[in-house]
């Protein structure tokens, strides 16, 4: 089961992330959560202690010139496009239970689609993780789908946006629906979260035909506590949890 997890900043994606994972893990998967966010919260949200120490990919310099024969920060030159990145997994990851944890980072370089050893080393490294690995694997992606290329894409098994009411919330998810279909991904529903009341359900059903719907969450005040002090989210709440369990039945029942 591979799962792209996607949405506008804010909207709780992250959070369903890592109540989907803790739920797979639970039910005796060994699952890699991959945080694909340059703002990455994945590994807290987990309960993974420490978290800020961590070191994104993006930023291990000498292993990208290593990987793809290349200087980091260049464009314009010869560099490695397939480089070598199956033994990652086990060495860069943090295990927390039978959850491995990866920080892929982000490039912080203007034109979001460059072309660059940092670049082609994380697109290299999400392709593997999809399409040669075993286990569950849930990438927890920014407001877009960047680190997925056409290949890796068709493997995915769903695209899970999550979405709040709001405009722009509603426009990011139609952004993704775009680039989802460029791509050849047919596979993708909506979470709505934050739900205050019927209005809220009746307001996102009404503003995104066309989506199907896993199915929505209510607005949890647990949660932003869990947040506040650092805590994971289920922890602090077991509704959510069991809810998002229900969506894990739908996931592995086809």
């Amino acid at each position: 089961m591979k799962i792209a997890i996607s949405g506008k900043g804010g909207v709780g994606k992250t959070t369903l992330s890592a109540l989907i994972i803790k739920n797979f893990a639970d039910r005796g998967n060994k699952v890699l959560a991959i945080d694909a966010d340059p703002d990455a919260n994945l590994a807290g949200a987990l309960g993974v202690e420490h978290p800020e120490q961590i070191v994104p990919i993006s930023e291990m310099k000498e292993l990208i010139e290593e990987r793809t024969e290349s200087k980091t920060g260049t464009m314009g030159t010869f560099f490695k496009l397939n480089p070598h990145v199956s033994d990652l997994p086990e060495k860069l990851s943090v295990q927390k239970g039978n959850i491995r944890v990866m920080v892929m980072g982000g490039v912080k370089r203007g034109g979001g689609g460059c072309i660059c050893p940092e670049s082609v080393m994380l697109k290299t490294l999400v392709t593997h993780l999809i399409l040669a690995r075993d286990e569950v694997v849930v990438l927890d992606m920014e407001a877009g789908i960047e680190h997925l290329g056409r290949g890796t894409a068709s493997a995915v098994n769903k695209l899970i946006v999550v979405v709040e009411p709001g405009k722009r919330s509603i426009e990011t998810a139609n952004h993704i629906r775009q680039l989802a279909q460029d791509l050849g991904l047919k596979n993708i529903v909506l979470v709505g979260n934050k739900i205050r009341n019927e209005n809220d359900r009746e307001f996102l059903l009404k503003q995104l035909p066309g989506f199907t719907f896993l199915g929505f969450l209510p607005y949890n005040n647990e949660i932003i506590e869990a947040d506040l002090e650092g805590k994971a989210p289920f922890e602090k709440d077991t509704v959510l949890y069991q809810e998002v369990g229900r969506f894990v039945d739908q996931l592995t029942a086809g």
